[in-house]
């Protein structure tokens, strides 16, 4: 029969983490007002950790009266107060952790190499902090977008963006959201599951695009554009336009709302807008009416 001491084995080493007195490393994390030593032991952190393997391997590891020390100014004293007591004790408590320190927890078991932390707290994040999520779009997509292991997060995001969220894009948020962050939306998130037209995301996609240009900015009359100033619109959403379906944009809205950006469309794009709207679109009216 196999005896299990699990827990007192795990007792000793949580009195190692808080009580100890023969610590041989000395961490300090944090930045600014807020900074913080921390004291633990190279045996058990090189067990526990490939990353701190890695770093106790290094020529360059500083030393002092026989400590090592390191320095990570990007950790926050929070984190790393989890990442200790996960190495320790394998338990990470997130009840009383508010959204922000959730989020920065994922990064470092990510940039740390700790796979079993980042697929839970992941997973945590999402089910758990929703509502933060939500109230945060933007911040979480800027801090996870660029990184393709945080792929459900992400999505969570534009789901979220899409789906019941008409606040966000409508919001100066958007207007924030980097052109590899709206490329991303628009190719691969359907607008119309939150019944919103197709219309109202060009427009968006316009507005956006003329946020990027200062000069737009003190030209809100269309008539005071110069050629220069259509030329660089044109380059700036180059890519997105083909991204939209202006077959789903009726045909008034095509005209006061497209039309008088139709030096920004590409032509073979425009002609075939055109040929819908002045061609198909009839035929398919007059053979609804021959139905009835």
């Amino acid at each position: 029969m196999a005896m299990n001491f699990h827990s007192t084995i795990l007792k000793k080493f949580s009195l190692m983490l808080d009580n100890s007195d023969d610590y041989d490393v000395i961490i300090r994390v944090g930045k600014y007002k807020n900074i913080k030593d921390f004291y633990a032991h190279s045996n058990i952190l090189r067990a526990r950790s490939l990353y701190f393997r890695y770093a106790f391997f290094k020529e360059s590891i500083t030393r002092e009266d026989g400590m090592i020390m390191l320095n990570r100014p990007n950790i926050t004293p929070n984190t790393f107060k989890m990442i200790l007591e996960y190495i320790y004790v394998g338990e990470i408590d997130l009840t009383n952790q508010v959204g922000k320190d959730i989020l920065d927890l994922l990064i470092t078991s990510d940039d740390m190499l700790f796979d079993e932390i980042f697929n839970s707290v992941q997973d945590y994040l999402i089910e758990k902090k929703s509502t933060w999520i939500r109230q945060n779009l933007l911040f979480v997509l800027i801090s996870v977008f660029k990184l393709e292991k945080y792929k459900k997060l992400q999505d969570y995001c534009f789901k979220n963006i899409c789906v019941g969220t008409r606040s966000f894009i409508t919001s100066k948020d958007f207007f924030l959201l980097d052109k590899d962050m709206l490329y991303y939306l628009l190719k691969n998130y359907d607008f119309r599951v939150s019944h919103i037209e197709e219309s109202v995301v060009w427009e968006l996609l316009i507005k956006w695009g003329i946020n990027q240009i200062p000069e737009l900015e003190n030209k809100p009359n269309q008539d005071d554009w110069t050629d220069k100033n259509y030329e660089d619109l044109k380059n700036i959403l180059s890519n997105f336009i083909p991204l939209i379906k202006f077959l789903e944009i009726s045909s008034e809205d095509f005209y006061y709302k497209v039309r008088p950006y139709k030096s920004i469309i590409p032509n073979d794009i425009y002609e075939e807008i055109t040929e819908f709207y002045l061609v198909e679109q009839p035929k398919l009216f007059h053979y609804i009416q021959n139905l009835y």
